[in-house]
């Protein structure tokens, strides 16, 4: 916190450093001091998964409206900037940093007694697209430049390689970092040997009949803070795991012990880790067809959920990938040492923590490979099922409107949520992104290609999709989508465009060719 109360420190903090080593609970902490002394401007988390928040399109934006909410003396001005520029919305992301933040803080000058304010921006590395990391770091180094008020920006990420990049790019005076994998371990040991001993304290008072007082002994305690290795991560899910409301919290800590990889990396105790939780979710005492269904339940569930680019309920995913309901939550609940697992049907499924989802994807960290996700095919599956579901559900005014000059505007929200479910409106949004994920060639093939699929779906439904889009309020995103997919039939095969279009397959409805609809949207 000595770095914010610096007179001429630098404006940017950046906070790096590996998977699991707590960067989040860091960024959460000093977002909560900061906010106690009225200092926090405004904060963002990125996520991967969790739509508009693993993206830049709503960064800006968003740091716009909690600074005009938290410091009202700010609100005329970002109210100026929008009515000045209605689109706004859909400028670039230096026209919205200039216009909507840098501008109303600049214009502060004899009108307020505010000294300095606090951005706090937490995992840069899970937004998608390397350019946007870099120019958002390029934007929030010109903070510098303000006089009127001192804008402070605490950035947490990993140490990749594009926001490394971005660093390099902007003065060495403007930032300065720390990493926090670099910490003494002695330091760190003690701190994940507390906060074991606190979660294992929760333990014994959970299950007082079956633990004694002076369960766990002191070497096991070692051992654990040991394999922790300074991630945690690790100690965070180990302690998930063993306290399972479900399982004997003994026999789990002797599992979790009872391996030869004691001084490996924290990296590869982390993914033993995540493979014994696993084996436990999913026993495979025997490879004939039980076992095999269990397992196919897992890539199919768990599979999807590593890759969604956007949390949906159990109800939702199940509805999604056509599964039945039970399977679904008995696959979730089993995983609850790395998955949330909602009690209320309107919470959504949430990864703990990304690392999980790294684990499954990377084919040399997880090593047997009946858990491991391959990424294209799990986003292949997911077209498939996208392009099912709304099939099934998108028809010519789905809302029933009658008219068909009614302004989105005028349509009661609740009426699109009931003729367009959450998992419909998910499989319209980004279908497209998971097409594009699959890396699959769009060639000719049989009624259960992938290219038959979406040939269909063109014809049969392609201005109910965009009816649908625009019912949710999101044709700006439909225009880019159409864009994306122009640029995937060019990859696949340049002659696949005039074959789609060439009325081969005739429209079942009527509607107008889709070369017609790409050419009126671009």
């Amino acid at each position: 916190m000595g770095w914010s109360d610096a007179p001429n420190g630098a404006c940017i903090f950046w906070l790096n450093g590996m998977a699991g080593t707590g960067k989040s609970t860091v960024a959460r902490t000093v977002a909560h001091e900061w906010a106690k002394k009225g200092r926090l401007g405004a904060s963002f988390f990125f996520s991967r998964g969790h739509g508009d928040r693993a993206h830049a399109s709503k960064f800006f934006t968003t740091l716009a409206y909690q600074l005009a909410y938290t410091q009202p003396i700010l609100a005329a001005g970002v109210h100026k900037a929008i009515c000045e520029r209605p689109g706004i919305l859909r400028q670039s992301l230096r026209e919205q940093w200039e216009h909507l933040i840098l501008t109303p803080l600049s214009q502060l000058n004899g009108v307020s007694q505010l000294q300095s304010l606090v951005l706090v921006i937490d995992a840069l590395d899970e937004c998608d697209g390397d350019n946007d990391t870099r120019m958002i770091l390029q934007l929030l180094s010109e903070a510098k430049k303000l006089n009127a008020v001192r804008l402070l920006v605490f950035v947490t990420s990993r140490p990749e390689t594009p926001i490394r990049y971005g660093f390099v790019d902007i003065p060495k005076a403007v930032y300065q970092h720390f990493i926090l994998h670099e910490i003494a371990k002695p330091i760190v040991d003690l701190d994940i040997s507390i906060f074991i001993q606190h979660e294992f304290n929760g333990i014994r008072k959970r299950r007082p009949r079956i633990l004694p007082s002076e369960w766990p002994d002191g070497q096991s305690l070692e051992s654990l803070v040991r394999k922790a290795g300074g991630l945690f991560i690790y100690a965070a899910t180990v302690c998930r795991f063993i306290g399972d409301k479900k399982s004997c919290p003994q026999e789990r800590l002797n599992l979790v012990l009872d391996d030869t990889k004691d001084k490996g990396s924290s990296t590869e105790q982390l993914d033993l880790m995540y493979m014994k939780l696993l084996r436990c979710a999913v026993r495979v005492e025997d490879r004939t067809s039980p076992g095999e269904s269990l397992l196919q339940r897992f890539r199919q569930v768990v599979g999807s959920i590593v890759i969604l680019f956007e949390a949906l309920t159990v109800s939702a995913l199940a509805t999604l990938i056509d599964t039945q309901l039970y399977k679904v939550d008995q696959t979730v609940g089993s995983l609850s040492s790395v998955l949330s697992y909602p009690e209320s049907e309107d919470i959504p499924i949430q990864l703990l923590h990304p690392s999980f989802r790294d684990f499954l994807l990377d084919n040399r960290r997880c090593d047997d490979p009946q858990f491991r996700i391959v990424g294209d095919n799990a986003h292949r599956d997911l077209v498939v099922r996208c392009l099912q579901l709304m099939s099934r559900h998108l028809k010519q005014d789905m809302c029933a409107l009658k008219l068909p000059g009614t302004l989105t505007s005028e349509v009661d929200r609740s009426t699109v949520q009931i003729c367009l479910p959450h998992e419909v409106q998910y499989a319209c949004r980004y279908w497209v992104d998971h097409l594009q994920l699959s890396n699959a060639e769009l060639r000719d093939g049989d009624s259960k290609s992938l290219h038959y699929r979406v040939h269909t779906f063109l014809k049969e439904h392609f201005l109910h999709w965009l009816e649908a889009l625009g019912l949710m309020g999101e044709m700006s995103e439909g225009v880019l989508m159409v864009k994306t997919f122009n640029s995937i039939l060019t990859v696949s095969d340049p002659k696949f465009l005039s074959v789609l279009v060439s009325g081969e397959m005739p429209s079942r409805t009527g509607q107008p060719s889709v070369q017609y609809m790409f050419a009126i949207m671009e």
